[in-house]
Order: C-alpha cells, then sequence, then structure tokens
C-alpha cells in the first residue's frame, strides 16, 4: 500500500474516532432519550466513548510515526 493512501485511511481513522467521540459525550450529557434507558444508555455512550479511543488513539500514534520517518528520510 502506497505511504499517502495509508496517510489517508489513518485520517479517516482518527476523524471516525473523534465523531465517535462526541457521540458518545452527546448521548452522555444531552441525549433525554438515554437517560430514560437508564443503565443501557450509559452502556451505548461508554460503547461509543471506548470504540471511538480505539480508532483515534493508536492511529493517531502510528501516524507521527510515519510523518517523522517520512520527515527524516526527506531530510538525507
Amino acid at each position: 500500500m502506497k505511504e499517502e493512501t495509508l496517510i489517508k485511511l489513518l485520517k479517516i481513522a482518527i476523524t471516525i474516532g473523534l465523531c465517535l467521540l462526541l457521540l458518545g459525550i452527546y448521548f452522555h450529557m444531552f441525549s433525554e432519550t438515554m437517560q430514560n434507558l437508564g443503565v443501557t444508555g450509559i452502556i451505548i455512550s461508554a460503547a461509543c466513548i471506548a470504540v471511538g479511543f480505539i480508532f483515534s488513539l493508536p492511529t493517531k500514534i502510528y501516524l507521527t510515526i510515519l510523518l517523522m520517518k517520512r520527515e527524516a528520510d526527506n531530510k538525507r
């Protein structure tokens, strides 16, 4: 896979992760439906936040390492 394609996929994964994080926070803080669901609503909002972290954090680390490697190769 080309490096540019990989970077685009990682950026998309970060965006999806951040959107899921925001959705989970919205569910937890502002959604009346989730409050009416009780424990199930808490589980749904926590699952959105957890999946958002899974999408966003490792991809940020890998993307940072990839971009640092690319910069070091360009300096040579």
